[in-house]
């Protein structure tokens, strides 16, 4: 346990700070399967609508480094490719 005034301040803005990051991550997965559950499903119109929704999930949390640039990169091309 932190024993200074401003290791507990870093200990609270820590576990904050891991909170927000889990539900940006949690969401950010929910959206890339209710993606892919569209296109499965063939339905291409809501998928496109959805796409959009990826991608900004994506551009944040990337932004905010809960994934890598690259990665988010990476996966905006694929499943723009599978929407094709």
């Amino acid at each position: 346990m932190p024993r200074t005034k401003s290791a507990k301040k870093a200990l609270r803005q820590s576990e904050r700070k891991r909170k927000i990051n889990a539900k940006r991550k949690i969401d950010l997965r929910k959206v890339l399967k209710e993606y892919k559950n569209l296109l499965e499903a063939k339905d291409k119109e809501k998928a496109r609508e959805q796409l959009k929704t990826v991608y900004k999930k994506l551009d944040k949390a990337a932004k905010v480094k809960i994934i890598a640039k690259n990665r988010a990169a990476r996966l905006k091309s694929r499943l723009t490719k599978k929407l094709a």
